[in-house]
């Protein structure tokens, strides 16, 4: 048995996981998780997405970004996520032709309430004159700056976005078309750092966790339901 740690950069997040595997130290092994069953598997790959989206929502976007909500009215209301797609492109395709460089994710919900189809939007490198005046189809709801702290069960995790990267990420619906992905991004997004997993040389545990990068600051620590140890730091503001 051997064990292992790898750790991600997204931003200002470093996430560390650890894991004890069969293998040698003559060849670091890859992680695998085995499912008992489909329902484990299936958990497990949204659960996998799901991190995968907050990376880069971590990565690509910070308090310099904006965050945005856009209804449609009745002249221009749609009513098949379809319908949606199309308009959502094309506010996207306008925004790209006047700021070639903007990155973007954006996403399409129903309203609780209203049943009305509305969009969200991060985006960075756009200004906020531009998106008013792209978006022909309706009412901008909110477009504001991202915030500078967040806090988790009141523990401070800086400019760590993955709180509202999780409520975007849950605007999906089985409507939308299961083979549809839950968000749609420019392909300019930068990709979270991830180094090679390597040896890990102590004994960690959820009590005794692995040092913080420098300046950095633990916040969270915890053994995951798929058996390895998942620790989380952020950078000090």
């Amino acid at each position: 048995m051997v064990r292992v740690k790898q750790r991600i950069f997204s931003g200002a997040v470093c996430e560390q996981m650890v894991y004890t595997m069969k293998g040698s130290t003559a060849r670091i092994p890859r992680a695998r998780v085995r499912f008992k069953t489909e329902e484990e598997r299936r958990i497990h790959r949204e659960k996998m997405s799901r991190l995968h989206h907050a990376r880069l929502v971590n990565e690509n976007f910070d308090e310099r970004s904006l965050y945005g909500t856009f209804t449609m009215d009745n002249e221009h209301e749609v009513h098949t996520f379809g319908e949606a797609r199309r308009v959502r492109d094309n506010f996207v395709r306008s925004l790209r032709r006047e700021c070639p460089e903007a990155r973007i994710i954006i996403y399409m919900g129903r309203g609780k309430s209203t049943d009305r189809i509305h969009f969200h939007m991060l985006s960075a490198g756009v200004s906020e004159e531009v998106i008013r005046a792209k978006w022909t189809s309706g009412t901008v709801i909110r477009l504001k700056r991202m915030r500078k702290r967040n806090f988790y069960e009141g523990v401070d995790h800086g400019r760590d976005y993955t709180g509202l990267a999780n409520y975007l990420f849950d605007h999906w619906t089985p409507e939308q078309g299961e083979r549809t992905h839950r968000w749609k991004a420019t392909k300019n997004l930068r990709q979270p750092q991830r180094e090679r997993p390597a040896l890990a040389l102590r004994s960690y545990s959820v009590e005794k966790p692995p040092r913080a990068p420098k300046g950095y600051t633990l916040v969270e620590s915890q053994r995951t339901e798929f058996g390895y140890l998942y620790f989380k730091y952020v950078m000090r503001c």
